[in-house]
């Protein structure tokens, strides 16, 4: 029963990685649409970077996400 609870709140807790790395996500388009109303000759470039942001930020998630599941269903 104890061991169970661990499991659980482990999964909770790994998963609360979600929240900051959709914070970090929503971050980087908010500033890509800042950076190109300012700079539209920059915008490929701009785009450029922010999709690597974005695949990084994504990973972060992932990782997260993979980790809350191993918790779960790990033996």
């Amino acid at each position: 029963m104890l061991l169970e609870l661990g499991r659980l709140v482990g999964a909770g807790l790994a998963t609360a990685g979600l929240a900051g790395a959709g914070a970090g996500i929503g971050n980087i388009f908010g500033s890509l649409i800042t950076a190109v109303s300012r700079n539209p000759q920059h915008e490929i470039l701009l785009t450029k970077i922010a999709v690597l942001g974005f695949a990084l930020t994504e990973a972060i998630a992932l990782f997260c996400l993979m980790m809350a599941f191993l918790i779960l269903f790990g033996e």
